[in-house]
């Protein structure tokens, strides 16, 4: 059956009274509209904006490197074209050879982060004039993985002054506390944290403000102590075991320059054990025989 038809009389309210008419739906102003707009666009496009000015991987032109590598007052400009440099190296692009003077000069430089890949970098061309000099100044720097960068790169140019700084890759990092102290608040064991990761805060009497206790590698924590701990200066609060990719690395620079001392250092690596990958057990072992055979053992 068809629908009745819509009646037009007048609608009323329980008490008798006319019923007010529904009152039309506004639509959205121009105004509005372009502000909702606006809002979605910058939230599409701020993370984006902060990817494209942080990642590493953008091309920069000679220019630009020039520029970044004189920043002063953005690390992160100096470390993305010394990588573009270092990338441009490894493929002997004659060209970056005018960048040189500069990665002799960011050896000093006051950031760690910089320091450490101006190390890396300077492994990529042996024939580099200043850069042997460089990287062994480098080899007493105040950073453990500015050390052991240096350390690494200068394997490549035939030097094994560094090894105690590569087998010092192998260790854990192991942080006590300054002073007498309570923990507030820690990490847990088991987590991956990257260098200068935040492992715990420890408070004194009368201090204004937590002491900060941070990874000085990247890793993984092996232990570290729990809030509501009281420790006393010198205690350990926490250990770092070193992250796969620096293991790897120190291992193989030792399977060139490595000795019979260091293969207490190299052995637990060769364990069967989860946390330690196929390919760094194989390379344990692989060193340690490398080691062996040249000291006809």
């Amino acid at each position: 059956m068809p629908n009745p038809p819509q009646s037009s009389a007048p609608q009323f309210d329980p008490n008798g009274f006319p019923a007010p008419e529904p009152k039309p739906k506004r639509g959205m102003s121009r105004t509005q509209k372009i502000l909702f707009f606006t809002t979605g666009w910058l939230i599409v496009l701020m993370p984006f904006l902060f990817w494209w000015n942080t990642w590493f991987g953008r091309h920069l032109s000679d220019p630009q490197l020039t520029e970044y590598l004189h920043d002063d007052k953005k690390p992160r400009h100096i470390q993305h074209a010394l990588i573009q440099v270092g990338d441009r190296m490894s493929h002997a692009d004659v060209a970056v050879k005018q960048w040189y003077p500069d990665l002799i000069r960011l050896a000093n430089d006051p950031v760690e982060e910089v320091r450490n890949t101006d190390a890396w970098v300077m492994g990529q061309d042996t024939s580099g004039a200043g850069f042997h000099d460089a990287l062994l100044k480098m080899l007493a720097d105040s950073s453990p993985m500015v050390r052991g960068n240096a350390a690494l790169s200068l394997v490549r140019f035939g030097d094994a002054t560094g090894r105690p700084q590569i087998v010092a890759l192998l260790q854990p990092a192991q942080l006590t506390a300054p002073v007498n102290a309570h923990v507030v608040d820690a990490d847990r064991p088991g987590t991956a944290i990257h260098q200068g990761g935040l492992l715990a805060k420890l408070t004194t009497p009368g201090a204004s403000a937590p002491i900060e206790i941070r990874s000085p590698i990247p890793g993984r924590i092996r232990s570290v102590s729990q809030p509501g701990a009281n420790l006393a200066a010198g205690a350990e609060v926490a250990v770092v075991d070193p992250a796969t990719e620096q293991v790897w690395e120190a291992l193989r620079a030792l399977y060139l320059v490595g000795q019979i001392d260091d293969l207490t250092a190299i052995r637990p690596y060769q364990r069967d054990l989860p946390n330690i990958p196929d390919h760094v057990r194989q390379q344990a072992l692989e060193t340690e025989q490398a080691i062996r055979t040249r000291a006809g053992s």
